[in-house]
């Protein structure tokens, strides 16, 4: 019998769309907080991929070759636990009914890592097709490299009128139709509503031609959202398309079947009235009862997907059948792709002064080949940052399994394209660009820290020693700004060799937390060798005595390029017999979580300290009596005279060190 409200659903699917549509309603209902309109309205379209054409199994959600499924519009976030719960994954009416509650594993928006089928943290709009692209990458490169035996899976995304506004998403779609993805999907929810009412109070936009102009395949579904073999065939014509991605535009009807709500745009965000419910329900031909499920459905349709299970079955005896090369590719999935053995690279000589970024390059000479998960680009500096993969080809059509990505002038994207490749697994990902332009990044860095995605972000041209390009490309407040970041590792290498080391620890790391690496553009003294086997030990644990005095009458403290400096000042002041200490803080995180009796051996504050950072001072007092630094934009001038009219050079650490003596003596 045809379904009325669904044409083309089994009669399983059906049943699983409307446990869908109304727990949809039932559990913001029940939170008074949270968004039902689109969830119901894309009910359809998410069982239609869950029941025909997602590789998935529930009995093994982390399956490696499945496809990766993206709610780009993350505010939808139920409608992605009701499909979890329905198909069988590990989500129950008890997690259902605290939704938006406190620890539960349904959050408000999907959090990875906090629910099964959930691949990449999502809800700041535009950020999921950004993720896509970086998954579908991370897919192209890993199967180059392993053979389509062992990788061959698709990424597919939904994304809504918000995704597609925000000009992250503009910048990560040029790219992936630049690139070819053709394994990548995205269906364009287009119902017409946002929070303020129409879309076309804002939105003009011809989204196919936007979309076409960009190389992709555009596929114009209609008035059909709730038709699941027009849906179908929509979703297998983009998969028969292997040159490029593919859009489909779905028009649906928020709210759906909702008549009261739907097409308003208190669907959007309003939890719906009892009365509004009910008939909503009546509407269905469900029982008008919060959050009543058929226990034997999520069953019935984890053995209906036969062949999506049989896949997995095949995938994992192709790859024993592999021998060394399926083992391979295991390993790299389990350790994100980092190296298993790094040797040494050539140091730097003692007295030599090295721009950090210069040494970036050396690590990635070195260490690059042996780090078979690398992928490495930038936002147009590739020769400026040192992330240049010696013989690599650039990804591309013709280069698939090039992992020298060129993102071109698009840092946002390419920020948010990192998060995605690092939680695809089996990739280490490493992207760069320059300091100043962290401020384009900063979302997509806040939600790799927000889901723990072992990705590199290099920033170069670290301070006003940018010089004649003035305050607009001199950062200042960048530090503070990332610093700030809760579980991002921000660290500011104090010269040449402890970089390339640093750099090394990354590579290897299997757990590596997602990391700024801030480099300088202007030569730093590279350390002699008693202070080089200090910052050999201590760089890793963030901070570190570079140089010690029992005798000390002030601690000098610095990070990255000003650690020359606070030496400098510290040989000064030796020569006026004032005996100092010498600290490094490369990465205040790590340093914060070290042991209370090694973060006091290091900063003593017994001894009257002072600090010297070529940016914002704020912070600094955690670890230091008194903070010198730059609390106001630069200007343009050779980088030698911004230093030293600002006074970021070692007479100012001097004369402050001197006057404060003269004043406690």
């Amino acid at each position: 019998m045809t379904d009325t409200l669904y044409p083309g659903a089994s009669e399983l699917e059906g049943r699983a769309i409307r446990e869908i549509v109304a727990v949809a309603m039932d559990a913001p209902a029940a939170a008074n907080s949270g968004h039902s309109g689109t969830a119901m309205a894309l009910a359809p379209l998410g069982v239609m991929l869950y029941s025909r054409l997602l590789r998935h199994d529930p009995t093994n959600a982390q399956w490696p070759d499945r496809d990766r499924f993206i709610l780009s519009c993350g505010h939808a976030s139920i409608l992605q636990y009701g499909l979890a719960h329905t198909f069988g994954y590990d989500v129950s009416v008890d997690d259902l009914r605290q939704f938006r509650q406190a620890h539960s594993r349904t959050p408000g928006h999907p959090e990875n890592g906090v629910t099964p089928t959930v691949e990449v943290t999502t809800g700041p709009l535009g950020q999921g097709v950004a993720n896509g692209v970086g998954m579908a990458l991370a897919e192209r490169v890993l199967r180059a490299q392993f053979g389509d035996d062992l990788v061959s899976h698709r990424t597919w995304v939904i994304a809504g009128d918000g995704c597609l506004e925000e000009g992250v998403s503009h910048e990560a779609a040029s790219l992936a139709g630049s690139l070819g993805l053709d394994r990548l999907t995205i269906f364009y929810d287009d119902n017409h509503i946002t929070i303020d009412g129409p879309t076309e109070l804002a939105l003009r936009d011809d989204t196919a031609a936007r979309f076409r102009a960009y190389g992709w395949q555009v596929i114009e579904v209609g008035e059909r959202a709730n038709d699941l073999n027009a849906l179908e065939v929509a979703a297998r014509e983009a998969m028969g398309d292997t040159t490029r991605p593919s859009l489909i535009i779905v028009r649906s009807h928020i709210g759906f079947p909702a008549r009261e709500m739907m097409d308003r745009r208190e669907a959007h965000g309003n939890p719906f009235s009892a009365p509004v419910i009910t008939a909503a329900k009546a509407a269905l031909g469900v029982k008008d009862e919060p959050f009543s499920f058929d226990d034997a459905l999520p069953g019935a349709l984890v053995t209906s997907l036969e062949y999506q299970r049989g896949e997995r079955a095949a995938w994992e005896s192709r790859v024993l059948e592999a021998g060394e090369r399926g083992a391979r590719l295991l390993e790299q999935l389990a350790t994100n792709g980092a190296a298993k053995a790094l040797g040494e690279a050539e140091l730097f000589p003692p007295g030599s002064a090295v721009a950090t970024r210069k040494a970036l390059q050396r690590a990635m000479d070195t260490f690059a080949p042996l780090t078979p998960g690398l992928t490495a680009g930038s936002a147009d500096l590739t020769d400026n940052t040192g992330v240049i993969l010696k013989g690599g080809d650039p990804n591309g059509v013709g280069a698939p399994g090039g992992r020298q990505i060129h993102y071109g002038i698009r840092e946002f994207a390419m920020s948010a394209i990192l998060v995605g490749q690092a939680l695809h697994g089996g990739v280490r990902p490493i992207g760069s660009t320059f300091f100043v332009f962290s401020d384009y990044a900063k979302p997509a860095l806040r939600l790799a820290a927000l889901s723990h995605a072992p990705a590199l972000f290099v920033y170069t041209h670290d301070s006003v020693g940018v010089g004649e390009d003035g305050p607009t490309h001199q950062p200042v407040e960048h530090l503070m700004a990332l610093r700030a970041v809760p579980r991002l590792h921000v660290v500011r290498p104090s010269d040449a060799n402890e970089t390339v080391e640093l750099v090394r620890d990354l590579l290897r790391d299997p757990q590596m937390a997602p990391t700024a690496l801030v480099l300088s553009r202007q030569d730093v003294d590279v350390f002699e060798e008693s202070e080089r086997l200090a910052s050999l030990n201590g760089a890793p644990r963030g901070g570190y005595v570079v140089r010690e005095d029992a005798a000390a009458r002030f601690s000098l403290v610095a990070s990255g390029s000003e650690v020359a400096l606070c030496l400098r000042a510290s040989n000064e002041l030796a020569r006026r017999g004032v005996a100092t200490r010498v600290v490094a803080l490369p990465c205040w995180r790590c340093f914060d979580e070290q042991s209370t009796d090694y973060r006091e051996a290091v900063l003593r504050r017994d001894v009257p300290s002072v600090s010297i950072e070529a940016g914002a001072t704020l912070g600094w007092y955690r670890y230091v009596d008194h903070a010198i630094g730059i609390d106001t934009f630069g200007m343009s001038a050779p980088g030698k005279f911004v230093f030293e009219y600002l006074g970021i050079v070692p007479e100012t650490v001097v004369n402050y060190v001197v006057e404060r003596l003269e004043e406690s003596a």
